[in-house]
């Protein structure tokens, strides 16, 4: 899928999943039931604590890519180093979240043909992360920050694409959407651990199920 597909099917599916701390077995298992509640895209993270686990991030994402054959799009997250988005796009991700706006890795992102979604809180930061080439912004932490502060920002960065993220649940992502973002990247109140080491997937396939339908309500 090209850049410009993947942006597209972000703008139109409104949610990506972000899978955090799992084992590439548990991240098949995340994705399927994912996917059969409406999510194509997954984003899974990288530990910065833990570079001895970067190998298992990697081989998750191959693993998304490769099982399910283009019907589900694996992302990176918590990416921040030239070297994390290489290690990425080996393994097959088309896109890379990042928790701040690093200006290196965001050019290191487009020239290496992917999507760029760095993290951001103010509009110095945003507008600093879209000058040097993000395609969208993640503002986060959205729950914290609220709708009103992201209907603000919207206002003179309206040139600027949005990713709610951090505290998005099925009560409050249509309000977030509403408020301008294009979508929401969504976490732990969706890929719950519990349910995960339970085996209960297909309560995570129910809950992803309504944060789509309360996403494309908006």
């Amino acid at each position: 899928m090209t850049r410009e597909e993947i942006i597209r099917n972000i703008r139109e599916k409104k949610v990506i999943a972000i899978v955090r701390g799992f084992h590439p077995k548990q991240c098949i298992q995340l994705a399927d039931a994912l996917y059969a509640g409406g999510i194509n895209m997954i984003e899974v993270t990288f530990d910065q604590s833990r570079p001895d686990a970067w190998g298992e991030t990697v081989e998750a994402i191959g693993a998304i890519r490769e099982s399910f054959g283009g019907r589900v799009l694996p992302g990176a997250g918590t990416v921040m180093t030239v070297e994390q988005v290489d290690l990425a796009k080996k393994a097959g991700a088309g896109y890379i979240i990042s928790p701040d706006a690093n200006p290196e890795v965001i050019r290191h992102t487009r020239e290496a043909g992917l999507v760029s979604l760095p993290g951001a809180m103010t509009p110095t930061e945003a507008a600093s992360a879209h000058r040097a080439g993000a395609d969208m912004i993640k503002l986060f932490p959205i729950a914290n920050l609220g709708a009103a502060y992201l209907k603000a920002l919207k206002a003179p960065l309206r040139h600027i694409d949005f990713m709610a993220v951090g505290g998005v649940s099925p009560e409050n992502i249509r309000e977030f959407i509403k408020a301008g973002a294009v979508g929401a990247g969504v976490g732990g109140m969706l890929t719950r651990r519990e349910l995960v080491e339970a085996g209960e997937f297909t309560k995570i396939t129910a809950l992803a199920r309504s944060y789509v339908e309360q996403a494309l309500k908006s």
